[in-house]
Order: C-alpha cells, then sequence, then structure tokens
C-alpha cells in the first residue's frame, strides 16, 4: 500500500496540488504577519493597531468559516473527517485565547506584547501545521472541483470588511505562479478592485507595522 504524501505549506506551494494554493496562501499569510507581530513587539508605539486588528478579523473569520461552513461541507463528503473536525475545532479556541492576549497587551500600550506575540506565533505555527495534516489529504480525496465548490461557499461567508482586505493580504509576497492561478477563480472585476483601489489600502495599512 502506498505511503500516503504529507503536504504542507511551510516550505513554499511548489509540492502542493494548485487548487490548494488559495487555502494555503493564507495559511503563509498568518504566518508571515505572525512573524512581523513578533518583529515589531519591542518597539511598539501603537502605530501597528489598525493592521493587527485587521488581522485578528481575517484569521477570526477563517477558522469561524471552517467551523461553520467547510468543515460540515467535509463532513458530508467525507466521513471519516468528523472525529478529526473535532480537534482542530479545540485548536481554533486556543488561538482565539492567544489573541486575545495580544490584543490586551496592544490595549496596554505593549506592556506585555513580546510574549505575547511570541506565543502567538508559536500556537498559531502549530495549528496550522496540524490543520494542514489533517485537511490537505482531504481535500486529495475530494479532488479540485469538489474541493473548490466547498472553497467558494468559505469565501462567500466573509464580512464585507474582510472581503476587502482578504485579495491585497494573500497575494502579499506570493509567488507570481500561485497569485494567477488563484486570481484565475476570482471574478474579473473583483480582481481588478483588489489589485489596484484594495492593493493601495493595504499597503497604507502595512506602514504601522513595517519599519
Amino acid at each position: 500500500m502506498p505511503t500516503p504524501r504529507t503536504y504542507s505549506s511551510e516550505h513554499g506551494l511548489d509540492t502542493l496540488p494548485p487548487y490548494f494554493h488559495g487555502f494555503a496562501l493564507m495559511h503563509i499569510a498568518m504566518r508571515r504577519d505572525a512573524a512581523r507581530l513578533r518583529t515589531a513587539a519591542p518597539a511598539w508605539n501603537g502605530a501597528g493597531t489598525h493592521w493587527w486588528q485587521q488581522l485578528r478579523e481575517t484569521i477570526e473569520w477563517h477558522h469561524t468559516s471552517e467551523d461553520d461552513v467547510l468543515w460540515p461541507g467535509l463532513r458530508r463528503r467525507d466521513p471519516d473527517f468528523d472525529a478529526q473536525a473535532r480537534e482542530l475545532h479545540e485548536d481554533h479556541e486556543e488561538l482565539d485565547a492567544a489573541m486575545s492576549a495580544v490584543a490586551t497587551a496592544i490595549a496596554h500600550r505593549g506592556d506585555g506584547l513580546v510574549r505575547a506575540a511570541q506565543t502567538f506565533e508559536g500556537v498559531l505555527r502549530d495549528h496550522l501545521r496540524d490543520e494542514e495534516r489533517i485537511v490537505f489529504p482531504v481535500f486529495e480525496r475530494l479532488g479540485e472541483r469538489a474541493y473548490l465548490a466547498e472553497e467558494r461557499k468559505v469565501v462567500s461567508s466573509a464580512p464585507l470588511r474582510v472581503m476587502t482586505h482578504l485579495q491585497p493580504w494573500m497575494f502579499d509576497g506570493a509567488p507570481d505562479r500561485s497569485v494567477a492561478h488563484v486570481a484565475a477563480t476570482i471574478p474579473p472585476p473583483v480582481r481588478l478592485i483588489g489589485s489596484t483601489l484594495l492593493h493601495r489600502r493595504y499597503t497604507r495599512t502595512l506602514k504601522g507595522i513595517l519599519k
């Protein structure tokens, strides 16, 4: 019996099927921004507060949409996924607690932020590693058409504040080939707005976190 392949976005996208890339780019963006927060934490002056609020809202939507939309869809298509989905829900609760600690530190002018940012990054990385180990094989078993049907439901669940942030955030620093593949699944008018107006707005939010 062949050994199942182990998929991960931790070291890039080259080993992942192209239809995984939209989901994987979100994970890569989360890791990137957790590292940005850790780097900024020792000299925090409050300028990155809006950036953090957007990141937190995006991550909260990402895992809430998994719990409420994607995991139920995967359960219907792959009954073996049920027990694993419960495990991932518990990870989401731990991640929420880590983000709450960051928000508290930011509200106190950065007091305790260094430790909170380090904890957040560690919890996030561990969670994403576990999540990909569990769900990427499910995506593979479903195949491209069935998985993308579920992914469209997830994206359509995004509130406006997240939707207007999502495209430039995902594509920040992403390889051109992956950007082109994921962009091809986005309606042309939305893709155009995302690469112009929304990209400029996103870039302005980075000024508070990048030095």
